[in-house]
């Protein structure tokens, strides 16, 4: 049986520029329980599919992991613009790429036990190739994968991200149907 928790009060921890923390009392089936949860603006996740079949995708260190990690281009929301125009934005400033055609992909819910950031995933075609335009503290490798091989990737675990294992299988998916 779910059960529609009510917020009974709700205090800020932290604000800051990428998120905010927030914890709430609710009501609960049981009585009274305490929920954190951080608010995010949301963000883009793009597929970038050459007309060789290939993706496009950037290798970044990741600092909560301690790591370089392979993924689709992405990035957050900035103010109010529209969520493909993050999409639009990211894939210039990350790749150089701008794309003819983007197609929506749908929504997903990153986390949904502790955060409201939702990710619009969209796949980018007929693609114009320009210059990089890297935020100041970024550091991004640009590499091409055929999808067939990402596909592998994820399935194998070597793919970890999981905005990257969606779009990737989507996009497949996609081709998959469409041929």
């Amino acid at each position: 049986m779910t059960f529609d928790e009510k917020t009974l009060d709700s205090e800020y921890i932290y604000k800051g520029a990428i998120l905010n923390l927030r914890k709430d009392k609710v009501s609960t089936i049981n009585g009274e329980s305490y929920r954190e949860i951080v608010e995010h603006s949301g963000g883009a996740a793009i597929g970038v599919l050459t007309e060789e079949g290939n993706m496009v995708m950037v290798r970044q260190y990741r600092k909560p992991f301690d790591k370089v990690v392979l993924e689709v281009p992405a990035g957050k929301r900035d103010g109010d613009e529209t969520f493909e125009n993050v999409a639009i934005r990211e894939l210039k400033e990350e790749t150089g790429y701008t794309p003819g055609r983007i197609e929506d992909l749908g929504a997903m819910m990153t986390s949904p036990g502790f955060t409201n950031e939702v990710l619009h995933l969209y796949l980018a075609t007929d693609l114009t190739k320009g210059e990089t335009d890297f935020d100041d503290n970024e550091a991004i490798d640009i590499c091409e994968y055929p999808l067939d091989e990402l596909v592998e990737m994820v399935m194998t675990g070597e793919i970890e991200d999981a905005k990257s294992q969606i779009v990737i299988l989507k996009v497949a998916e996609l081709v998959r149907r469409r041929m």
